[in-house]
């Protein structure tokens, strides 16, 4: 367990090296060293594309899986009605268009002519499939709740009504109509969202959850899975049927699980990988001067957050959960120890959201860190907790770059008000496991905007989410107000009942926001068509590089 110390941020203060620093970069670069996969041969005259994916997948089927590292993967084998161009953007999938009714509660979609990669043709008795085993209860997928808008989605996800009461329906083969409960504009963008990918309706009912092994996989996206080997790479390679085939130039993909960012950086640089979907934050500056033209990185929709679990006796109390929060130094951890263009949060949903003005900042967080930390102990104190009484926490924390760079800052920050903070790390995958599973008493988490709209944040704590609501964070106001801007047309005034919505959650102090992310890629310069963009989506599609001589 490695702890920093007030001294230590002192000494970062004033621009000096300290032990911490030094043993976490000697830690991370051992581990490096001793993971080294050699670039796998590439046919000759066939374009081959080596992925650092960050984490290992826990599915490739999109009903199973929430993480952005299994959608990198899931992306490039399976369109959805909608799908993201080279900016991020939605455009036209599977749905070459579509039309909604005047009161934005009725969509249809008109499906293009596409098959499978076994040559059966796409339908839209796929699409209604999908979403009804997306929401059948036995399915268990986590993001259920995503599309609670879609007409009794809620129920049948609950087992109150069965799926065919579900507002989805194939008026014709090609004709998808998705009644809604109130007006979703933002539909579109959750079109191409692993949520509402479709899933091959002939093949799943063969084979069952077993349709997502290799060998039994079927897709309709640019590429079909070859191989999976745990702990190795998940291999694909370029599907003939899909409907754009003759634009996809890259021929076989190997996603590599790269947890160790700097191992990671020197694959890149060895040219074992030709991208790597991470990079530690405090090695940006020093890479962009070692191999500038690899270092992208961009603003994104994202938070980092701890989430405290609401069935641990001592956060029952909102003075206990205030005070965790206010105690922790946002301005060190992205100032000095990050050092990746983050940004402290002290909101929960990021700026630059599409029609919506975040809440105020909480009134403490422009007081000194001294006096937060003053009142933290005040607050703990009222509460029953000081010298004689010490609270005692765990944090469980993902072994990502970032966490394993903060998280001991945050035991620092919480020891000098008295609480005494054990860090528990785990895999990523294994970690949100036990976030979803409640085995957790602080979750060090974070949210990636499925759509960019305020509501792909705040819904998170809904008391209607489940298991994504990781604290299990329970207000009927702020359920209300959600609610509310739900059945609100007016763009200005649903944002205001979202702000108020946020308002609440930030004074009941559920999560403690800690920075807003941005995105960080190792992408070589051999590559073409690879753009930085707020949602960070670099379909495979679009990319290229020069063939393999032969």
């Amino acid at each position: 367990m490695i702890s920093i110390s007030r001294i230590d941020k002192t000494l970062w203060s004033r621009g000096k090296p300290i032990i911490l620093a030094l043993t976490a970069f000697s830690l991370l670069a051992l581990t490096g060293c001793t993971q080294k996969v050699s670039r796998p041969d590439c046919p000759a005259g066939k374009i081959c594309l080596q992925v650092g994916n960050g984490s290992e997948p826990a599915s490739l089927d999109p009903h199973k899986t929430t993480g952005t590292w299994e959608d990198r993967i899931i992306s490039d084998l399976i369109v959805g009605l909608t799908t993201s161009d080279i900016d991020g953007k939605s455009i036209p999938g599977m749905a070459e268009r579509w039309t909604s009714s005047p009161d934005g509660k009725t969509w249809t979609f008109y499906l293009r002519d596409a098959v499978w990669s076994d040559g059966e043709p796409v339908t839209a008795d796929d699409f209604v499939f999908s979403l009804r085993r997306l929401l059948d209860p036995k399915t268990a997928a986590e993001y259920a709740s995503l599309i609670y808008f879609i007409k009794n989605a809620q129920p049948v996800n609950e087992g109150k009504l069965p799926g065919a009461e579900l507002g989805v329906r194939a008026v014709s083969p090609k004709v998808l109509e998705i009644t809604l409960e109130h007006p979703a504009p933002y539909i579109t963008e959750l079109a191409k969202h692993q949520t509402m990918l479709p899933v091959p309706k002939h093949v799943v009912e063969k084979w069952g959850d077993a349709w997502s092994q290799p060998g039994n996989y079927v897709s309709n996206g640019p590429y079909m899975l070859k191989s999976w080997t745990l702990g190795d790479h998940v291999g694909v390679v370029k599907n003939p049927r899909f409907y754009d085939a003759a634009n996809v130039c890259i021929d076989q993909i190997n996603y590599y699980p790269t947890n160790d960012a700097i191992g990671a950086e020197r694959r890149v640089l060895r040219g074992e990988l030709d991208m790597n979907a991470d990079i530690q934050s405090n090695r940006i500056a020093f890479l962009r001067e070692r191999m500038p033209e690899y270092v992208h990185t961009n603003t994104y929709l994202g938070v980092a957050y701890l989430a405290f679990n609401s069935s641990v006796p001592a956060f029952k109390d909102r003075r206990v959960r205030l005070a965790l929060d206010m105690a922790i130094d946002r301005e060190f951890i992205t100032g000095k120890l990050l050092r990746g263009g983050q940004t402290p949060a002290y909101t929960f949903v990021p700026p630059g959201v599409a029609n919506y003005t975040p809440a105020a900042p909480p009134v403490w967080s422009t007081w000194s860190l001294e006096k937060r930390q003053a009142e933290a102990r005040r607050l703990l104190a009222a509460a029953g907790y000081g010298p004689k009484n010490p609270l005692k926490i765990e944090i469980k924390h993902r072994n990502s770059p970032d966490p394993m760079l903060f998280m001991p800052a945050v035991q620092a920050d919480w020891k000098a008000i008295g609480v005494d903070t054990a860090l528990m790390q785990n895999e990523t995958q294994i970690a949100y496991a036990s976030y979803r599973s409640r085995d957790f008493q602080v979750a060090d988490a974070a949210w990636i905007a499925d759509y960019n709209d305020a509501m792909s944040f705040l819904y998170l704590q809904q008391s209607s989410t489940g298991s994504q609501n990781y604290g299990d964070y329970k207000n009927p106001v702020f359920d209300a107000l959600l609610a509310r801007a739900d059945n609100e047309p007016d763009v200005n005034a649903r944002a205001r009942y979202l702000a108020q919505a946020e308002q609440i959650m930030l004074n009941d102090a559920t999560v403690a926001p800690i920075f807003f992310y941005v995105n960080k890629n190792l992408v070589s310069p051999k590559i073409t068509g690879w753009k930085a963009n707020l949602v960070d989506h670099h379909r495979s599609r679009w990319l290229c590089m020069p063939r393999t001589a032969g």
